[in-house]
């Protein structure tokens, strides 16, 4: 057994996420946190709302409501939004709690002790209009490197280049629209990145590609239930060539501020100790964001010895034989293949680094982009409101942006659904339960010996089989999607050249044989399929009146879990399918506009 840590990338708290937030960092993460689990390793599951920096006190205004009140409210709608979708947290928590506070300070004096902060005095944009400094993240323009006219002070959202307010052309207040801007001198603490750019460097070499230590090859892993997993596959090609963009574009990677003038947020201190100067600033989001990563442990064992959370993550504390995945968007990928490790690694200390970081492109929407002032495209609140959560984590993770962006459309959704959901998986186990009841009874029927169909079709599942857990092993989520769908597509083949119907006519043992091989297949369907759609899977179980949920290392022995005379009911419908009335009403409805 192994233990792995899983972390999603952290929500912001101002509003409801739409359903490329969704697929792009909780719902990949909560597949393989499902997947891991069921393979019998233990999983530490963790993500939290990123609640600091000028976002949450716009959003708070807006919503009449004080910044603290109003990321606590907020809290609870994303922690309902996400059980709502089954993602399967083993905490979900907050980058304002008392941990992250405490531990954002213990860092930044590590650091400082380390000598890797710098108090720089230097000039900041000023908005008249809005009577404030202006965060880098709400001074908008063009961006130098490649045009892209909606580019952040912080950084270009299209080309991904790290930028400060100054280089952009054309800056306005992207909270008012005011040109009205001067820049004022103010002080500030920088963490000193490009003093570890050789250790940040050598550390991303040693993810990327070497050519060997890992199985692409189904075949060549064999059948039975590993005692751990799979070596690690080389970092995705689109998280290593963003972090040597960063790198190694232009001057290379840059010192970077770690303090704002804000209210809201970690009060800037040295551990325990007053920082001289910094009384009335708090340290920058992105510092303390990912420490709540850790912090999120803290919280998850409050009330239980620190070694319960630190096993997990400080390798002095047993933490060294920790497999730790990272879920995110492509544009969160630089603050955690640079800044966040330069974090741990400039501290000193025996902190756990991340072994393996899936990253994501952009989920886009009906030829174009998600957009929340526009009510254009799907949100996970309205997603629920129309249907339940299997139909959209199985749209999802089977059109993952992995290796591009995606797109959502109506047409494929409802394809998707209609096709793989319905057709495939629904239409066999409706088959199979409803021939046996109105056939045998409500049990699983005697019969005879398997013949040869039987035998190939174990056959072809067991490679099936294989081939699923060598791509989830590999977090490779499409292509999991695919595998699955192959194993529903087998068992509908073999039911349709068995014919168990027209068998019955002459020879009913025989026709039972191949019913309760079905329904044990029904009981397999639902373990496997159990990571993608956890809800329907939960149905099929229920239907066979079995808590076994034993992964099927070896499928003859799982297609024999449920003996003769072991009873069950017939399901309700597991999945609906969508008219062409209700998709063009949905269309019209999410247009936007």
């Amino acid at each position: 057994m192994a233990r792995i840590l899983i972390t999603s990338a952290l929500p912001y708290i101002n509003g409801i996420k739409h359903l490329g937030n969704l697929v792009g960092s909780q719902l990949p993460a909560d597949l393989y946190a499902r997947y891991m689990r069921a393979r019998g390793h233990e999983v530490l599951f963790l993500c939290a709302t990123d609640e600091h920096g000028t976002p949450a006190e716009l959003a708070a205004a807006k919503a009449g409501e004080p910044v603290a009140e109003y990321c606590a409210r907020m809290w609870g709608v994303q922690k309902d939004l996400a059980d709502g979708f089954g993602l399967s947290f083993d905490h979900y928590g907050r980058s304002s709690s008392p941990e992250n506070h405490a531990l954002t300070q213990h860092f930044a004096g590590k650091l400082f002790e380390a000598g890797l902060i710098d108090e720089v005095s230097e000039k900041q944009v000023y908005s008249n209009a809005d009577g404030r400094f202006l965060p880098d993240r709400y001074i908008e323009g063009t961006c130098p490197n490649c045009g892209y006219e909606r580019a952040r002070g912080d950084q270009c959202e299209n080309c991904t280049k790290q930028l400060d307010p100054t280089d952009l052309i054309d800056p306005r207040s992207a909270i008012s629209g005011s040109t009205d801007l001067e820049v004022r001198e103010t002080k500030h603490l920088y963490l000193r990145q490009s003093q570890l750019k050789q250790r940040l460097s050598e550390w991303i070499s040693s993810k990327e590609p070497t050519g060997h230590g890992y199985f692409d090859d189904a075949s060549e892993q064999g059948n039975e239930t590993p005692p751990a997993p799979p070596p690690l596959p080389p970092w995705p090609i689109l998280t290593t060539s963003i972090a040597r963009k960063w790198l190694n574009d232009g001057d290379g990677l840059q010192d970077r501020g770690i303090t704002r003038d804000l209210d809201w947020g970690v009060p800037v201190r040295r551990g325990k100790e007053d920082w001289p100067g910094m009384e009335d600033k708090v340290f920058y989001v992105w510092f303390d964001a990912p420490i709540e990563y850790i912090a999120c442990a803290a919280e998850w064992a409050r009330g239980r010895p620190d070694s319960e959370w630190e096993r997990w993550w400080r390798t002095d504390k047993g933490a060294s034989d920790v497999r730790y995945v990272q879920f995110m968007g492509k544009d969160n990928v630089p603050f955690h293949t640079l800044s966040f490790p330069a974090t741990i690694i400039g501290s000193r200390e025996p902190w756990k680094l991340v072994d393996y970081i899936k990253s994501f492109n952009y989920l886009n929407y009906d030829g174009g982009q998600f957009s929340t002032s526009q009510g254009r495209g799907i949100f996970m609140d309205a997603a629920l409101e129309i249907l339940p959560a299997d139909y959209w984590r199985w749209w999802l993770l089977s059109h993952a942006p992995e290796n591009s962006d995606s797109e959502f459309t109506w047409e494929n959704f409802q394809a998707s659904v209609n096709k793989d959901l319905a057709d495939v998986l629904g239409n066999f186990v409706s088959r199979v339960t409803k021939f046996c009841l109105s056939k045998f009874g409500e049990a699983v029927p005697a019969g005879g010996d398997w013949g040869a169909e039987e035998e190939a079709l174990i056959a072809r599942l067991q490679k099936g089989l294989a081939a699923y857990e060598a791509q989830l092993d590999a977090m490779e989520v499409r292509k999991s999607a695919t595998e699955l769908r192959a194993l529903w597509v087998a068992g509908n083949e073999y039911l349709q050249a068995a014919a168990p119907w027209s068998v019955f006519k002459e020879d009913p043992d025989r026709a039972a044989a191949q019913i309760r091989l079905a329904l044990n297949l029904i009981r397999v369907y639902a373990v496997l399929s159990a990571p993608f759609i956890p809800d329907a899977a939960a149905k099929m179980l229920a239907a066979m009146n079995t808590l076994d949920t034993d992964w099927p290392g070896d499928m003859r022995a799982a297609l024999t879990a449920l003996p003769a005379g072991h009873g069950f009911s017939v399901p309700d419908v597991l999945f609906q399918k969508i008219t062409d009335d209700e998709r063009e009403a949905w269309q019209t409805r999410f247009s936007g506009g």
